[in-house]
């Protein structure tokens, strides 16, 4: 599932670089489907940043990849 999880993140990922940040992928948890993510760069301290992680990733994630519950910041 992490493959997976990981090819969703490399098509996301240009959108996010395209306003300075980007997003690593930290842990699959294959018990609870709960995919662990950590946003960097402009993402670091930015209001928006939980927008961007439940609204874009989360969403896009969820869509693709059904069996996850969850993705959570690491941060």
């Amino acid at each position: 599932m992490k493959e997976r999880v990981e090819a969703v993140l490399d098509r996301i990922r240009p959108a996010i670089q395209a306003d300075g940040g980007n997003v690593e992928l930290v842990d699959v948890n294959e018990d609870t489907k709960v995919v662990t993510v950590k946003l960097t760069g402009a993402c670091v301290g930015c209001p928006m940043s939980q927008l961007t992680l439940k609204a874009g990733i989360e969403r896009i994630i969820k869509h693709e990849i059904p069996e996850i519950v969850s993705v959570e910041s690491a941060n």
